[in-house]
């Protein structure tokens, strides 16, 4: 072979070498088995040459870096992607975007994804079974490495620093085998305030919290946010709250703050500052379960949007009193609920899960219908104690009126008073009122009947009409005082100071007079079971003290 021969076969070979390094490949970091809905993934062509240009089902995107950055996937971003470099146009990629929740949680323990430059968190991740065989990564930029984990066995999690270094950008995730868990972005600032999304893409009709937070602790007095640099909400304190996203919310936001370092110093200066803009993205999310209850201690699981290849269940149980969720042995759509707590359940789909259903709150078990029988007669068994009780008292009160009334009269006795005489007079009244004739025992049997309709006429008939001597003596200006009185014991001072036509000498008119005492004051007293026979011996008494002194 000539040497020009060999020349051309140089140069033909050279151009084949050239075209196969120069036709750009579409790859996809970080890395992962399967991409989640909410995941953040990076789209690289690979290979030489300018211009880039991108395209995705075929159609030009205005995308024109070797990077795409694609944010919260989800089912809308399945497809084919393609990049061309210099003319030269890549193989499809096709990604695929399952609606599922991974197979473990990755989230920070403490504070937002927005740190200082060079900053870190902790981060836990918390898994299904036991975390023999989960290894984390970190990608940063196009540099991806292995983090290292210190496991904690008993509560099923481990824990890992997450920290930027250089980046400005840095994804951390967790697998096993094909297995995976969530991905979580932590982005830098270099400001004093710093706007903090939520730690997971925000869920169509759930809460949504952004924090106005600065750097060191300081106080935040006022906080402005503004969605694509429209202001939207002052408030005096750090977090804006969004009770039910929806698409509307999605966008760029930031915020102002009027702050002060108040926990360093109580005369530190007012500050002010604004932060980074950062991205709110409102998706559907996977489908969720929902927990009814079928009885009042069974469960029941349902899901009417999962995938048909959702056939299992996975049932959750967080004991009272505790913040560890215990993944129970059922897998079936009913169970049977002994334990007080909180329970949730979820589909299991093979490679995810369905979102968590809403929690079921099991605060006792229920009581037996035999149970409330038992009850109810223990509650009537009380109430007919209650009542013989009160019975006994009222009888025991009306055998012990005979000698509260006999103490009184010989208080009386001793006394002399107008005031304790006639007290004694009614208490007798009263008790001949309540059970000292055969015509109240019919109306009242022996106990303290209400007076509020009978007790005037009974009074009435008793010192007018009783006795034949008292009708002689008191019928006629006895009715004329009881129709002009108003109350029993007036009634009987009229009687007394009227039952002779004069007045004794001694008493000025108006007085009520005394009835005189027996001479021994320790005398025994009977009960009288009309009071008219009390009322003409004293009566009786009157007049021979009035023959005496004439």
């Amino acid at each position: 072979m000539d040497m020009r021969s060999l020349l051309t076969l140089s140069v033909l070979l050279a151009l084949i070498r050239e075209d196969n390094g120069q036709k750009p490949t579409v790859s996809l970091l970080p890395k992962y088995p399967d991409v989640f809905v909410g995941d953040d993934v990076t789209l690289i062509c690979n290979g030489g040459g300018e211009p880039i240009k991108w395209f995705f089902n075929g159609d030009q995107q205005s995308h024109n870096t070797s990077l795409m950055l694609l944010t919260s996937v989800t089912s809308k971003n399945n497809g084919m992607y393609q990049c061309e470099r210099a003319g030269s146009k890549s193989d499809p990629y096709t990604l695929t975007v399952l609606e599922l929740e991974p197979h473990a949680q990755l989230s920070p323990s403490v504070g937002g994804t927005v740190v200082s430059k060079g900053g870190g968190r902790n981060m836990e991740l918390q898994v299904e079974d036991d975390l023999k065989g989960w290894k984390c990564y970190v990608l940063r930029g196009e540099s991806g490495s292995r983090l290292q984990l210190t496991r904690v066995e008993t509560e099923k999690k481990a824990v890992m620093f997450a920290e930027l270094k250089e980046a400005k950008r840095a994804t951390f995730w967790c697998k096993k085998d094909t297995q995976r868990s969530n991905a979580v972005t932590l982005k830098m600032t270099e400001l004093k305030v710093m706007l903090e999304p939520p730690d997971v893409p925000a869920l169509m009709g759930e809460r949504v919290a952004l924090r106005c937070a600065v750097w060191g602790g300081g106080k935040v007095k006022t906080a402005k946010f503004y969605r694509n640099q429209k202001l939207i909400k002052t408030i005096t304190e750090d977090t804006y709250i969004i009770d039910k996203a929806t698409q509307d919310h999605t966008g760029l936001y930031s915020c102002h703050a009027t702050f002060r370092y108040s926990h360093i110093s109580a005369e530190a200066a007012e500050q002010k500052g604004d932060s980074d803009t950062q991205e709110l993205k409102v998706i559907g999310g996977p489908p969720a379960t929902t927990v009814n209850s079928t009885s009042p201690n069974s469960l029941r699981c349902s899901c009417s949007h999962c995938p048909v290849d959702c056939t299992s269940y996975r049932w959750y149980h967080t004991p009272h009193n505790s913040f560890v969720r215990q993944t129970l042995a059922e897998i079936t759509e009913d169970i049977t609920i002994e334990e007080v707590g909180r329970y949730s359940c979820r589909k299991d789909c093979g490679k995810g899960f369905s979102r968590f259903s809403n929690i079921y709150i099991y605060k006792d078990k229920p009581v037996p219908s035999s149970g409330n029988g038992i009850m109810v007669a223990g509650i009537l068994l009380v109430v007919g104690v209650l009542i013989v009780v009160v019975l006994v008292a009222l009888k025991r009160r009306r055998s012990g009126a005979n000698s509260v009334q006999a103490t009184a009269r010989d208080k009386d006795k001793t006394t002399g008073g107008d005031y304790e005489q006639i007290q004694l007079t009614d208490q007798a009244v009263y008790h001949t009122l309540g059970e000292g004739t055969d015509k109240d025992k019919v109306g009242a049997e022996g106990g303290y009947e209400a007076l509020k309709k009978r007790q005037e006429e009974a009074v009435y008939h008793t010192l007018g009409a009783e006795g034949g001597q008292g009708q002689g003596e008191g019928q006629g200006e006895g009715q004329g005082g009881y129709e002009a009185l108003k109350g029993v014991k007036a009634e009987v001072y009229q009687t007394l100071s009227s039952a002779d036509s004069k007045t004794p000498a001694g008493e000025s008119e108006g007085k009520y007079e005394q009835l005189p005492q027996k001479d021994k004051d320790n005398e025994a007293v009977t009960v009288e079971e009309n009071p008219y026979e009390e009322l003409k011996a004293g009566q009786q008494d009157k007049k021979e003290m009035s023959k005496e002194k004439e």
